[in-house]
Parts: C-alpha cells; structure tokens; sequence
C-alpha cells in the first residue's frame, strides 16, 4: 500500500511540474519590478510553448520569456530564445538571444517607461520559428 502511495505522489507532483504554469520570475537587473499588462502566450498549433510578459521597474522596462515544462518534455532543449521591447514603429529595445537550451530570459533594460511599448519573445528551434507579443501598454 506505501509503495502505491508513493507511486501516486510521485506521478502528481511530476504531473504539477509538467504543466509549466506557475513559475515566479524575478528580474535579475531589477528585483522589484512588476508585471505591467496581460501576459502573452506562444503557441504551437494550440499548444502553448512559452509565456511572454512586460515588466516596469527601476526606471525601466523589460521582456521575458520563458518555455512551458510541457513543451520541453514532448521537444527537448533544442531552441533558442529572443526578448527585446517593441515600441512604435516596430522599433526594438533591449534585445539579448538565450543560449541553446535556455528556457527563460530577460532582455535588457529599455528606457521606454515614456512610450508605447509591447514585449515580444520569440522561441527559433530546428524545425519551428514561433513569437508572441504582449498587448501595448501606454
């Protein structure tokens, strides 16, 4: 009976990881920032890959990505990331490309807080270019 019970402990705590949909980010560059906007989501024929979102904070805005645990377990690790902010028209701030593999980043701080500004993350595998962008915040 223990041995059953660990067995189904097991397969809910690996079925909560799995789902890739609670993940508390902290701004490396800027701690305090928070999320500013709705949160965007890449997908993959219905399939979400990777949640993309908007920060403010220490004078400063910024983009993050970062790939759903359920998408690296059905595809691996072969990918890379890109993050920058996006202001009027079509101008990119703050962009930095993850290592391969890399399942989060944050792109560089954008002096933009006076602006219109959107972030876009993108996630570039071998055989998939997929990229979202948050709503623009004013």
């Amino acid at each position: 009976m223990r041995k059953i019970l660990a067995a189904a402990a097991v397969a809910t705590a690996a079925a909560a990881a799995l789902t890739g949909t609670a993940h508390a980010e902290t701004n490396p560059a800027c701690p305090g920032a928070d999320q500013i906007g709705s949160t965007a989501y890449v997908k993959n024929n219905g399939t979400t890959v990777a949640s993309v979102k908007q920060y403010a904070g220490c004078g400063k805005n910024y983009s993050y990505i970062y790939v759903w645990d359920s998408w690296i377990a059905s595809h691996g690790r072969d990918f890379t990331l890109r993050t920058y902010v996006q202001t009027r028209p079509n101008l990119t701030h703050g962009y930095k490309t993850g290592a391969r593999g890399q399942r989060e980043l944050w792109s560089g701080g954008a002096d933009t807080l006076d602006q219109c500004t959107r972030a876009h993350g993108e996630v570039d595998g071998s055989s998939y270019f997929l990229f979202a962008k948050t709503g623009e915040r004013c």
